[in-house]
């Protein structure tokens, strides 16, 4: 912890990452109010790593902020916080520039002579060479190895979060036109995603959701089951600068949303997956209608569905302890990338707004600019062509919760 005084405080918060002799500093910090005063304050920063090495670097860095009146002993929640690492990540470098409405926030507290702001940073930390981030949902820490969650008990899926790192690469997204219980809207074409990501081992589980959120909205309860009735908006927030911005706004959550509190409480930077990112996680290399390397028998009842997914068809063959329509996470066969339910359970949000696809290749696809409906995609239990790879779900509403509507979640990408 650094301070540098001007007219007030300001108290400057250094981050380590893990064990490794590793910084991010904020320097050359000016803290200006605005004279003739009007209540705001101008600060500005610059931003510097120290001791990274090849396996361990950052990429996006964001800011909390907050402040504290010492003679009045009163603690000021800094609302009104707009500017670089507050409303967008910053790389290294500067200067960046913060304005404060102090005078909306702190009213007559500004004018102590004992007035401290704190900025801390938070950064998004890989270890590019570890297939699995494990988070531990009880202290929220992390780390980075090479193998995977412990299937035999379920700590894996209450108090710990999996996930899997997928490579950059370049696949067929959509459905060869031959394709049994193809739409016409899986116009099949080259995708090429250029950063890697991380995405979720596991649907996000009831358990997993209730120590991020301290509640569990779901319909179907069930510790190990995945989350329901929740909707995109609870997931990112529905303000335009936010959560409700993309893709013009990015990677931008309201802070009091799912990923505003879970980036909080981690200091990871996580978002719903793209659909383009979804499907590649969930083809992990295949071609074919399902992520084991089968196509559809029927596409109704199809037992090479009921191999790797809880639908309707097979709600009544014991795996999970459940005859509903999903079950406890993990009970059916992973694909190639040790990923479970991309194939049924209950749909899982994405990003992106429902729209055409191209006709020819894209790389880093966002979709639609704006539309109606966000993308949902895995499918259902009803029937087996819903839960097929390429299966568009589409008629959600970013308000929309019901007891077939979950997610998988991201950590965004080096």
């Amino acid at each position: 912890m650094k301070t540098k005084r001007l007219c007030f405080f300001l108290a400057i918060c250094l981050l380590a990452l893990g064990a490794r002799a590793a910084e991010i500093i904020l320097k050359d910090i000016t803290v200006t109010p605005r004279w003739p005063w009007n209540g705001l304050v101008d600060i500005t920063y610059s931003v510097e790593f120290y001791g990274m090495t090849d396996d361990c670097h950052p990429t996006e860095v964001w800011l909390n902020a907050w402040g504290k009146d010492y003679v009045k002993n009163e603690t000021v929640e800094m609302k009104t916080l707009t500017g670089d690492g507050i409303d967008t990540p910053v790389l290294a470098g500067g200067p960046y520039t913060i304005v404060w409405d102090a005078g909306k926030d702190a009213g007559q507290l500004f004018n102590s002579t004992d007035f401290t702001v704190t900025l801390q940073t938070r950064l998004v930390k890989w270890q590019t060479n570890k297939t699995y981030l494990k988070i531990n949902l009880e202290d929220w820490s992390y780390d980075f190895r090479d193998g995977g969650p412990n299937l035999s008990g379920d700590a894996c899926r209450t108090t710990e979060l999996w996930l899997r790192r997928i490579p950059r690469g370049t696949f067929l997204m959509g459905s060869p036109e031959n394709e049994l219980g193809r739409n016409g809207d899986e116009v099949q074409h080259q995708v090429t995603l250029t950063q890697a990501y991380y995405i979720g081992v596991f649907e996000m589980t009831q358990k997993q959701y209730e120590l991020v959120m301290g509640s569990n909205p779901s319909e179907c309860q069930g510790d190990t089951r995945p989350v329901e009735q929740v909707s995109y908006n609870d997931l990112r927030g529905t303000s335009a600068e936010g959560g409700a911005g993309w893709p013009a706004k990015g990677h931008a959550v309201d802070a009091t949303s799912f990923f505003g509190v879970l980036r909080a409480k981690t200091g990871l930077v996580f978002d719903l997956p793209t659909e383009a990112q979804w499907e590649n996680a969930c083809r992990a290399g295949t071609t074919t209608a399902l992520n084991s390397g089968k196509n559809l028998t029927d596409t109704d009842e199809c037992p090479n569905m009921a191999e790797v997914g809880r639908y309707y068809y097979n709600r009544n063959d014991g795996r999970g302890g459940y005859s509903e329509a999903h079950t406890k996470v993990g009970c059916y066969l992973p694909n190639a990338w040790g990923l479970y339910d991309m194939h049924g359970n209950v749909w899982e949000w994405c990003l992106d707004w429902r729209g055409d696809y191209p006709a020819s290749a894209v790389t880093d696809p966002a979709g639609a600019d704006s539309g109606s409906y966000r993308v949902t995609r895995g499918g259902w239990y009803r029937y087996a062509r819903n839960c097929r790879s390429a299966y568009r779900g589409g008629n959600s509403h970013p308000s929309l919760r019901d007891d077939y509507l979950g997610f998988r979640l991201v950590c965004l990408p080096d």
